[in-house]
């Protein structure tokens, strides 16, 4: 485990991030996904760990995917954190470093001397990312979860049917959170070219899931109506929907423009309806929805999956087969367009995981670092920060230390 290996060929000084070292104290989901981004475009992440390694490590059921995914290209430095000697160690770290992110509950950084305050001491210009539950405010000492947050915004309520609130299928609060945190953290780099000042950046759990819902807040302030959720919504166009075919396969498909319409019905033969002056436009269409959507419905059941998709391509048609999350692997588009790369699982086994969806000037961004065990470059970090070989052996026999 632990390979180098750079899957898109992309030399690593040339990286866009080169340069910029992020010290991480970050578990679960928000944190971690903040080191990622920022890892990926090429900075140095040292994740900071416990001696016995994060606890996200050991989890399973929903959970078991967490390390894997948000922890390659990072280095792993395990420390006893409440140790003197551990202490120093990372005071001598962070003043090499140009970032410092956490996300652990409120109060437990300055717990062990490094809250903001704590670390502007020892390195004045320090961008120190802070990714909680809640920004300042009445909510702020409170725990959050994304599950909670959904609750709170009502993601929760706008997802599930009508008195059976459910949240989002993946981690969209926690994912999107680190997102944010990693935005705010390059603004404070390109703002310290000017000002050669540090600063605090925040990212709140809660925050993120209200900017999810601002649409359906403000879509009940320019109709005055109140807003249903999803599954019972009044959808803004008539065929937005999933259809049946007739070898038990489901394909959503989507027509959500006038000239849609149009390559929709000639596409299906769907010559009356294209002639009918009562549907050429959108809203009319809405307001007949439950008189010709059943006959649709009819027609395309009759179709296979195949012919339903290869009809909408031909068109020009927003359509998808419904998939798992595991059908990806897969997936000939994530495959040929480099949007996957490789890692190595805790028990040795290889397999593919998808990279950041972005590209820059033809680049994609993959594994440099393969997701680490725990301790892997706590030698190696303490060497170039002037330990010598046997402080740093007496530092792991006194159980400071992990990895030695």
């Amino acid at each position: 485990m632990n390979m180098t290996t750079n899957t898109n060929t992309t030399a690593e000084a040339a990286l866009p991030l080169a340069g910029i070292r992020v010290v991480e104290f970050a578990h679960m989901v928000m944190g971690p996904t903040c080191g990622l981004v920022l890892a990926d475009l090429g900075a140095e992440v040292i994740k900071i760990e416990p001696a016995s390694g994060d606890n996200t490590r050991r989890l399973t059921g929903s959970g078991a995917g967490y390390w894997v995914t948000y922890n390659r290209n990072k280095k792993s430095l395990a420390v006893d954190l409440k140790s003197a000697a551990g202490l120093e160690v990372l005071t001598k770290l962070i003043q090499s470093a140009d970032v410092l992110t956490e996300n652990f509950r409120p109060g437990a950084m300055e717990g062990i001397g490094l809250g903001y305050e704590d670390v502007k001491k020892i390195k004045a210009d320090i961008v120190y990312c802070s990714m909680k539950g809640f920004l300042p405010g009445p909510y702020d000492q409170r725990t959050a979860l994304d599950e909670v947050v959904q609750m709170m915004t009502g993601l929760a309520y706008m997802t599930g049917p009508e008195g059976k609130p459910l949240r989002a299928g993946a981690s969209v609060n926690d994912v999107m959170g680190g997102m944010f945190g990693a935005v705010g953290i390059l603004a404070a780099l390109l703002e310290k070219r000017s000002s050669s000042k540090g600063q605090l950046v925040r990212a709140g759990l809660y925050e993120n899931s209200v900017f999810l819902v601002a649409q359906h807040m403000m879509q009940q302030r320019v109709t005055g109506k109140e807003v249903s959720p999803m599954p019972s919504r009044i959808s803004a166009w008539a065929i937005y929907d999933v259809f049946d075919t007739v070898d038990g396969e489901q394909v959503f498909v989507g027509v959500v423009s006038d000239t849609q319409w149009i390559l929709f019905c000639k596409a299906f033969g769907l010559t009356e309806l294209a002639a009918n002056t009562e549907l050429a436009l959108n809203n009319q269409r809405v307001a007949s929805r439950d008189r010709f959507l059943p006959f649709i419905r009819q027609r395309f059941l009759q179709m296979s999956k195949q012919e339903l998709m290869e009809k909408c391509d031909l068109a020009g048609l927003p359509y998808a087969p419904i998939k798992k999350p595991a059908d990806l692997f897969d997936d000939p588009h994530l495959l040929q367009s480099r949007g996957m790369t490789e890692i190595t699982l805790p028990d040795g086994r290889s397999t593919q995981i998808p990279v950041l969806p972005v590209e820059m000037d033809g680049r994609r961004f993959g594994t440099r670092l393969d997701v680490p065990v725990t301790g892997h470059d706590t030698v190696d970090i303490l060497r170039e920060l002037g330990y010598s070989r046997d402080q740093i052996s007496q530092l792991g026999a006194e159980g400071v230390l992990t990895g030695v």
